[in-house]
């Protein structure tokens, strides 16, 4: 946090540093898709003004990804829909005497 406000630059280029380091690390299999990913974070961290904005923002993308991914996995094993069917009976509200 220090170093991302006394010095955004040199923050931005640890971080940059520190990512490729590790994508680098990865199987050869893995680089290019785990670039791609990162590529999208960069261009959604832009996108938005602020670092809290961003964050708000890429943990929804994030949480969504892996909802569809659970919803799709549910469907494989289950050979069905994974979104349960819901039914419910209205209950008309009455004033409280």
């Amino acid at each position: 946090m220090r170093l991302a406000r006394s010095d955004p630059e040199g923050f931005e280029a640890r971080r940059r540093q520190l990512i490729e380091a590790h994508i680098a690390a990865r199987p050869p299999e893995d680089r290019e898709r785990l670039r791609r990913l990162q590529w999208r974070i960069d261009r959604e961290i832009q996108r938005h003004g602020n670092p809290l904005g961003a964050c708000v923002h890429l943990h929804r993308w994030m949480f969504d990804s892996l909802a569809r991914q659970q919803q799709a996995l549910e469907t494989l094993l289950n050979g069905a829909s994974a979104t349960p069917r819901q039914t419910a009976r209205v209950v008309p509200l009455r004033p409280q005497r």
